[in-house]
């Protein structure tokens, strides 16, 4: 079976110029991610494949620790920071030594300040623009638009996150699938940490029905990518194909902005579609009117809309509605997405001839409207 996953993957090879994104995804530390991706690399070589670890990360596990051995390596980065020296990706080397397919493990870590790229996906990205192969590896706790699933489950907020335009632009998405027992067992065993850690653990993260949440999750994730790569290119040959273009519609207020770009991402995610946030700038929304936290969170929101796949827009109007008109005709939009407003504000552009005008616009134009909570 391994064998004929690695020829699979040789076929994918030679197909362009662009690199091939393969992403193992879990739905905890200590899965088999790594394990399988070296497996992987074994396949790979013995197939005369030029493939070499960028980097890998054993965490100390003895079976991962030993498939190691016979796979050529690419030296990491040293770096030194306050005072520590510390180990990342050597991009350059990579580019420089151009392997047909290199693996490169823990795709949400954070760069070390300096570095050419703030996070691991943007390296991954340069180096399948340089047309090398990459195999990654990342947990679903770490994609963007799922963080305030995975928080209301776990109680934690995951600072490492990875964009969902990743996943989409990925040739293949695997899923490493464990039951719960399963994993606590491994973990008892001393198999995903050392012994010492292995209480805290269960006491914390490693509970079962936490685990059978995030499993869900990750199963959920790779099937919705799975459906869309038949729709994208097998559905779409077969009959006429109406393409998705979503419109989120953002203000200053922070919290209700993330809600509504993350939501937004998930449905662009899902129909393999583009996206476009607007945010229009009102009279009572001028810099100088708005504090500068609020101004931070603005340009902090469309920094992640950005890394998460959409175009971004700001237009100056005293009249919000007609402004999404506007781009609704202008970008050919086929779904506006707004927030949910306050039941008094929702009543007053209710009444206005303007707000009937959208309605009658989006309805012209045979586009639907998502009012998120």
């Amino acid at each position: 079976m391994a064998e004929t996953e690695a020829d699979k993957w040789l076929t994918k090879i030679q197909q362009d110029k662009k690199g091939k994104l393969k992403i193992y995804v879990g739905m905890s530390a200590g899965v088999g991610k790594s394990y399988r991706m070296l497996q992987e690399a074994h396949n790979l070589l013995r197939n005369d494949v030029n493939v070499k670890l960028g980097y890998i990360e054993t965490h100390g596990r003895k079976e991962t620790q030993a498939l190691i051995e016979g796979l050529p390596l690419i030296p990491r980065r040293k770096v030194f920071y306050k005072g520590k020296e510390l180990d990342e990706l050597d991009v350059q080397a990579i580019l420089l030594l151009h392997p047909a397919v290199v693996i490169v493990d823990e795709l949400a870590h954070t760069n070390i300040p300096g570095s050419k790229n703030e996070k691991r996906w943007q390296d991954v990205l340069d180096i399948l623009d340089a047309g090398i192969d990459v195999i990654t590896a990342v947990n679903i706790q770490h994609i963007e638009s799922i963080n305030e699933d995975v928080k209301e489950i776990t109680g934690v907020e995951v600072k490492e996150r990875v964009p969902d335009k990743i996943l989409q632009v990925a040739d293949e998405v695997v899923n490493i699938d464990l039951t719960a027992q399963e994993l606590i067992t491994r973990l008892k065993e001393g198999k995903i940490y050392d012994h010492t850690k292995v209480q805290q653990a269960l006491t914390n993260f490693f509970q079962p029905e936490k685990i059978l949440q995030l499993r869900e999750l990750a199963l959920k994730e790779v099937a919705g990518q799975v459906e869309r790569k038949v729709d994208y290119e097998v559905t779409a040959k077969e009959r006429p194909w109406r393409h998705e273009h979503f419109l989120a519609c953002i203000s200053s207020n922070h919290e209700m902005a993330q809600n509504i770009i993350r939501k937004t991402a998930r449905l662009a995610s899902y129909y393999n579609s583009k996206w476009i946030v607007l945010y229009v700038q009102t009279p009572k929304e001028s810099l100088e009117k708005i504090p500068l936290a609020a101004q931070r969170h603005l340009i902090n929101n469309f920094k992640d809309a950005t890394e998460s796949g959409a175009e971004v827009l700001q237009v100056k109007s005293d009249n919000v509605a007609k402004a999404i008109m506007e781009m609704v005709e202008e970008k050919r939009i086929t779904t506006v997405c707004i927030g949910k407003p306050h039941l008094s504000l929702f009543q007053v552009i209710l009444r206005t001839n303007v707000f009937n005008q959208l309605l009658k616009t989006l309805s012209k134009n045979d586009v639907d409207l998502i009012i998120l909570s």
